[in-house]
């Protein structure tokens, strides 16, 4: 299966792996949590360019990669030819036999066209008795980057941005997990500041990175300065001696099939 998926965000996967490595480097204490174990099935669900998913090979499992980007994709196959990559969009998928575990790190506020299909899908890519090991972005998570976008876009007159992330409260999410055909077994919500080392322009790096198509919106003329106004409004809460930081908040689960 090899297809673009339509509306969704153009990454570069080479800049996403030099400057913002962390998200695949804070996996370690998920991978802990989804323990693969050898001969078993696992789906890593918004593989990205693949660091987790060779991760989890390495333990012994047989895993396969997805995720909507074709750039993240052709990343990760260039990256571990002998793995198993395919693009595919999370609220749609299915696959020709049943799994053991889906897994997914930092991926699923990015699919907020429809939370409950994504759940449905890998609902159904699971065996009975079959686990969801996921982290995500909760409540709360990027609050002082979001409130300084904002205010920044309103300052030059622009219309709102509309952010493509969703970043659920826990009794919310964990309802939907329920009322989805699962029993949540785990469920932990927790602040990461997160240092932004690689982001010599801080919070401007961040929005180009994580926001782009919001961007390609602002008339060209407008960024440069746009941004600029981001930092200033962001430098108080999130830039520090050591650098600037992420507010990043995280929603960690383990659900079971039921």
């Amino acid at each position: 299966m090899r297809y673009e998926i339509p509306g969704t965000m153009r990454w570069n996967a080479q800049a996403y792996d030099s400057s913002f490595g962390y998200v695949s480097a804070h996996g370690a204490p998920l991978l802990d949590l989804l323990d693969p174990k050898p001969g078993e099935r696992v789906l890593d669900l918004g593989c990205g360019t693949g660091v987790l998913t060779a991760e989890i090979a390495a333990r012994g499992a047989h895993v396969l990669g997805i995720d909507a980007s074709r750039a993240m994709i052709e990343a990760a196959m260039a990256k571990y030819p002998g793995l198993e990559f395919t693009v595919g969009d999370a609220h749609d998928f299915t696959v020709a036999h049943p799994y053991d575990a889906v897994f997914s790190n930092a991926a699923l506020h990015w699919m907020s066209r429809d939370p409950d299909a994504v759940i449905s899908c890998v609902r159904m890519a699971l065996r009975p008795g079959g686990r969801f090991i996921a982290e995500m972005g909760g409540a709360g998570n990027c609050a002082s980057l979001i409130s300084a976008m904002k205010t920044a876009w309103r300052e030059y007159g622009l219309p709102e941005p509309e952010l493509p992330w969703y970043f659920p409260t826990p009794a919310e999410y964990a309802l939907r997990l329920e009322r989805g055909g699962f029993t949540v077994r785990l469920l932990e919500y927790f602040d990461r500041p997160t240092p932004l080392t690689e982001c010599p322009n801080g919070a401007a790096d961040w929005v180009r990175m994580f926001a782009g198509p919001l961007l390609q919106r602002v008339p060209p003329e407008l960024v440069d300065p746009l941004l600029r106004r981001v930092n200033e409004l962001a430098a108080p809460a999130l830039r520090h001696e050591s650098g600037w930081m992420a507010d990043y908040v995280r929603l960690r689960f383990a659900a079971q099939r039921r």
